[in-house]
């Protein structure tokens, strides 16, 4: 904790002045063009891995950066997706998975989860890309998990388009989704290529666009 409040002290005394223009402005505003939909896991931070400023990224972060589908019963993730697009007017959606997931990597081990009831539940979520990948032959057990990651991103983007508000701002033409995957060791990012349903890197997709 004492890390945290020392982080906090220098914000106050190197960063908060030098920005407060900025912090003056988003005091009573946001207007963020992307929601950024990625992992707890500590090491993925959305707004390091793009250089975002405060208010440019509308960030959902859960286990295995989950979307599920809309339902009878919406919850928290289902509520902040209907604000960002509903309300705020994001241009751009981007699930973001990562190597060396926690959460996919428990699921592709097949890793008893009955101590952790919540956590089980939760991943039932990308039940359908756990299927997919198991149907796959696999040259080791890393290539298993790295697919994974993939399939649930791809699972995950299926889940946003059943939200009422993604499905109208899609059908208006108003709205992109995008699909990541970051390397922790490389810092690189794979995104899904739609015209091939495989994932290449980002860099190269800009370039070739």
């Amino acid at each position: 904790m004492q890390d945290l409040i020392n982080g906090f002290r220098k914000f106050q005394s190197e960063v908060f002045g030098q920005r407060s223009d900025l912090f003056k402005h988003l005091a009573t505003t946001q207007n963020p063009g992307t929601l950024f939909v990625s992992c707890s896991d500590s090491r993925v931070v959305p707004e390091l891995l793009t250089q975002q400023e405060p208010g440019d990224l509308f960030v959902i972060r859960n286990a295995g950066n989950i979307v599920p589908s809309y339902g009878p019963e919406p919850g928290g993730v289902s509520a902040t997706v209907e604000y960002a697009v509903a309300v705020l007017g994001v241009r751009d959606i981007v699930i973001c998975g990562h190597s060396d997931c926690g959460a996919m990597t428990a699921i592709s081990t097949c890793k008893c989860l009955d101590h952790l009831p919540a956590v089980a539940n939760w991943l039932r979520h990308a039940e359908s890309a756990r299927l997919i990948n198991a149907a796959r032959e696999h040259a080791s057990d890393a290539a298993r998990l790295s697919s994974l990651v993939r399939e649930n991103v791809i699972a995950q983007l299926a889940n946003l388009k059943t939200h009422p508000s993604v499905a109208l701002a899609l059908g208006q033409g108003r709205l992109t989704l995008h699909g990541w995957v970051y390397d922790i060791e490389s810092g690189a990012i794979d995104a899904l290529d739609e015209r091939s349903g495989g994932f290449v890197s980002l860099l190269d997709q800009i370039h070739a666009a």
